[in-house]
């Protein structure tokens, strides 16, 4: 089988293998192989559900049978010599994490020394109980080592998260159990809790972006809101790539505004160049939070379907329209049951279900759930889904006012809970469109997703709930901790409980 490998934008290779593996590390170990990579990589091949534009590949059956377009993103994110290393893979794309947080977490492997320690005393614990009291040194080894582990994959970790990785320590060392303690791991909870303080610290001095950024506030002066990830990035704000400077960087940025002001902009071009630009662009929306309307006009090329989709791949490692659907497709026959034995006491949702019933396409199954999920969470969609007719004073009047939102234009004077005949899908921020022409109210929900993520936008308050059973439940990013109100309804999606 013959493969068509994408390096980077200079760098396109063939390679020859016998046939498919099973995996996708499997693949990965080959191309590494054959292409003398190293270092963590995410392939991506061309979806021919999406226009054969690429996406992540996380399942082997996803490949096509014929003629495979791979490209292949290198992105390391080390810090085992305690100092950031931020150097670019050969894709061309900033590095970062490229990982989300494992579940189980793996604990690292010690130097030689205290994994010859750790052996003999767990061997001693099997025989007869014995438990090992570590030095100093050797503690203050193991927390270094599991902490820079940790900071692979987050650098503010969660409690739970903390927990999680103290019980994996002694669940692989159990010599490492505290003598009288229940779960054995309660204290290596809070040494882990601190080590990471300090690591932050640490790296806060170097100028890590993403912790220099919170900084703390001199006596007298205004403490700011802490900025840092709160919905699963794990390339929050990234560091430049190695090499680079903001002068640098903003030199590219200004020759992608350029390409894009073409009649026939470079498309391949504009994707790398957003791949280089990613940690300038961060840097300005995270620290200056600047309107929309600003970064529309420095970063022109983010606000198309692609780049959206692309940026939220950098900053969550997934891939966005395939998140979104297939997890709202997932759970959709279940969440419409639920509509269903609610119906009677909510009309709104009984209007979509009524709707639903003269036109039951899959598309429509999609609409509604989504429509239907404000009412479900007991929220009011009022100022979020507005519906318009195709005139521009009707549209300027539905958008006015609305802070986040997805406008439907429709070809009806009064468009049904469900509207049959739409003509636009747009997305509102800040009281104006910014995307339109989207091509159904599900790719305007994902995209809005991939919109709010990009800009680091809130989600509206007075749906928190909704976006947050879009984000935690449906896309399943970030799940591992839910509100009551989000965890309630995942249980009854998973429990077939009513």
């Amino acid at each position: 089988m013959l493969l068509h490998v994408i390096l980077a934008d200079d760098n396109i290779q063939r390679v020859r293998i016998e046939s498919l593996p099973e995996t996708v590390d499997e693949l990965k170990t080959i191309l590494k192989n054959h292409l003398t990579l190293e270092g963590e990589m995410v392939i991506q091949f061309q979806d021919p559900e999406f226009n054969n534009e690429f996406c992540n590949l996380t399942d082997i059956s996803e490949l096509p049978r014929e003629r495979l377009k791979l490209k292949i993103i290198m992105s390391d994110y080390t810090l085992d010599t305690g100092s950031l290393d931020t150097s670019s893979g050969s894709s061309g794309e900033t590095s970062g994490r490229s990982k989300h947080w494992p579940d189980p977490f793996t604990i690292p492997s010690f130097s030689y020394d205290i994994e010859l320690k750790l052996r003999r005393r767990n061997e001693a614990y099997e025989k007869d109980g014995s438990l090992f009291a570590p030095t100093n040194d050797v503690k203050t080894d193991i927390l270094d080592k599991v902490g820079r582990a940790m900071y692979d994959f987050n650098a503010y970790p969660t409690p739970k998260q903390v927990q999680d990785v103290a019980k994996a320590l002694v669940e692989k060392h159990p010599c490492l159990k505290e003598p009288g303690s229940t779960q054995g791991w309660y204290c290596w909870k809070f040494s882990l809790s601190f080590k990471m303080g300090n690591l932050r610290q640490k790296y806060r001095i170097a100028g890590c972006p993403e912790l220099t950024i919170n900084r703390k506030r001199s006596a007298g002066q205004e403490t700011r809101k802490m900025k840092k990830a709160k919905r699963a990035e794990i390339n929050f704000l990234p560091d430049f790539p190695q090499g680079r400077t903001p002068n640098s960087l903003e030199e590219e940025r200004i020759t992608l505004q350029d390409e894009v002001k073409k009649k026939k902009p470079d498309c391949n071009l504009i994707d790398s160049l957003m791949g280089r630009s990613f940690a300038l662009r961060r840097q300005e929306i995270v620290e200056k939070e600047p309107l929309v309307a600003e970064v529309e006009s420095r970063w022109p090329a983010l606000f198309s379907e692609r780049q959206i989709a692309a940026e939220f791949t950098r900053l969550v490692a997934a891939d966005l329209p395939k998140s979104f659907l297939s997890g709202l497709d997932r759970h959709l026959p279940r969440l419409l049951e639920l509509y269903k034995a609610r119906e009677r006491r909510d009309t709104k949702i009984h209007s979509l279900l009524e709707s639903l019933d003269s036109e039951n396409s899959n598309q429509n199954r999609r609409s509604a759930a989504l429509l239907g999920l404000p009412y479900f969470m007991k929220e009011d969609p009022s100022n979020f889904i507005k519906f318009c007719e195709a005139t521009d004073s009707e549209e300027a009047a539905a958008v006015n006012g609305v802070d986040v939102g997805v406008l439907i234009v429709t070809e009806e004077r009064e468009p049904a809970a469900l509207p049959r005949n739409i003509a636009d899908v747009a997305v509102i921020l800040e009281g104006r469109i910014v995307l339109r022409k989207l091509r159904d109210l599900p790719t305007g929900f994902a995209v809005l997703m991939g919109i709010l993520y990009s800009l680091n936008i809130d989600y509206p308050k007075g749906l928190k709930y909704t976006f947050e059973v879009i984000q935690k439940v449906i896309m399943d990013i970030g799940g591992g901790t839910c509100s009551a109100r989000a965890h309630g309804l995942r249980n009854k999606l998973l429990q077939g409980t009513i």
